[in-house]
C-alpha cells in the first residue's frame, strides 16, 4: 500500500488584526494644558509688547504701529547705566548667595540628621511672609542709629565699604550695599534648595573613597564634592540672578535715585511716564541681555543639558 504523505498543518489564519497602540496621543493630550497657558499668557502678551514697543504716539492721540525700531536704541543709549547697574548687583547678590548658600545646603544634605526637614523649613519659611515686608523689614534692621549699623561702625566695616564706594558716610540705608543686601535676603532661598538637592544626590561612599585614598577634606570637596554639585551650583545661580536682574522692590524701598536699577527705570515709564514703546523696549533689551548672559554661563559651565 503506497504511504501517503501528509502535508504538513498549517498554523490557522487569524482574522483578529495586530493589537492597536493605544494611548499614543495621551502624552501630547497631558500637554496640551501647558501648551495652552504658554501661548495666551506668555506667546500672546510677548506678541503685544513686541507691537507696543515699535508704536509712536502718545496717551491722547493714541499709539500707532510704525515700526519704529529707533526706540531701542534711544532706551538703550538713555538708561544704560541702570542695565549696568542691575548686571553687577545681581551678580554680587549672586556671588553672595552661592557663598552663604553653600554651606548650609551641605549641612543640610550630609550632617543635619534628624534635623533635616527642621532645617528645610527655616529656609522656606520667609516665603510665608510677603515679599514687600520682607524688603521693609530689611529697612528697620539697617536704619541709621540701629545696632547693624552701630556694629559695623565699631569694627571699621563701613570705613571700608565707603571706600570701596558701596556706602556713604555712617549710613547703609539708600546705598548699593542695602539693595545687594536686601537681594540677598530675598532671593537665598532659590539658591540653597537647589545646592540641597545636587548634593542629597552625591553617594556618600564616593567620601569614603576618596578618604581610603588619602585624600585631605578640601581636596575631596575640590575634587568630587563640588564637581558633582556643579548642576545645583548652575540651576541656584539663575534663579537667583534672573529674578535679582529685573527686581525694582529693593532699589525702591532700600536705595535712592542712585541706585535705580533697570526695573525701577520699566516700572516709571508704564506706570508714570505712560511710555510704553519705551518700557516695551527697555524689557526686551532686559530679556534678549539676560538670555545671552545665562546661555554663555551655561556653555561655559558645562551644563548644557540643563537647557
Amino acid at each position: 500500500m503506497a504511504s501517503v504523505t501528509e502535508a504538513p498543518l498549517l498554523a490557522p489564519q487569524s482574522d483578529k488584526k495586530p493589537p492597536r497602540k493605544r494611548g499614543r496621543l495621551v502624552p501630547y493630550w497631558l500637554l496640551l494644558p501647558g501648551i495652552l497657558w504658554l501661548l495666551v499668557f506668555f506667546a500672546l502678551p510677548m506678541v503685544y509688547q513686541v507691537s507696543t514697543s515699535v508704536q509712536t504716539g502718545s496717551l491722547e492721540e493714541g499709539f500707532k504701529v510704525t515700526w519704529h525700531f529707533q526706540t531701542y536704541w534711544n532706551a538703550l543709549a538713555d538708561y544704560w547705566p541702570q542695565f549696568l547697574r542691575s548686571v553687577l548687583y545681581a551678580g554680587a547678590a549672586t556671588i553672595l548667595c552661592l557663598v552663604l548658600g553653600y554651606p548650609l545646603a551641605y549641612l543640610i544634605a550630609f550632617r543635619a540628621g534628624r534635623w533635616r526637614n527642621v532645617v528645610l523649613i527655616l529656609v522656606i519659611a520667609p516665603f510665608f511672609t510677603s515679599f514687600l515686608i520682607r524688603t521693609l523689614a530689611w529697612k528697620t534692621i539697617l536704619a541709621d542709629g540701629g545696632p547693624v549699623v552701630g556694629a559695623l561702625n565699631t569694627l571699621h566695616v563701613l570705613d571700608v565699604t565707603n571706600w570701596l564706594g558701596f556706602t556713604s558716610g555712617d549710613r547703609v540705608l539708600a546705598t548699593p550695599l542695602a539693595v545687594v543686601c536686601g537681594l540677598t535676603y530675598n532671593f537665598l532661598p532659590f539658591m540653597i534648595l537647589p545646592l540641597y538637592t545636587s548634593l542629597e544626590r552625591i553617594d556618600g561612599r564616593l567620601h569614603e573613597a576618596a578618604g581610603d585614598l588619602y585624600a585631605k577634606p578640601f581636596t575631596t570637596f575640590r575634587k568630587v564634592t563640588f564637581p558633582l554639585s556643579m548642576p545645583g551650583v548652575v540651576s541656584g545661580t539663575l534663579l537667583t540672578f534672573i529674578p535679582a536682574s529685573g527686581d525694582y522692590v529693593n532699589a525702591d524701598l532700600l536705595g535712592s535715585t542712585d541706585t535705580r536699577m533697570v526695573g525701577n527705570v520699566i516700572q516709571t515709564q508704564f506706570l508714570r511716564i505712560l511710555d510704553y514703546p519705551t518700557a516695551a523696549a527697555l524689557s526686551f533689551i532686559l530679556m534678549a541681555a539676560i538670555l545671552i548672559m545665562v546661555t554663555l554661563y551655561i556653555r561655559k559651565s558645562g551644563t548644557e543639558d540643563l537647557v
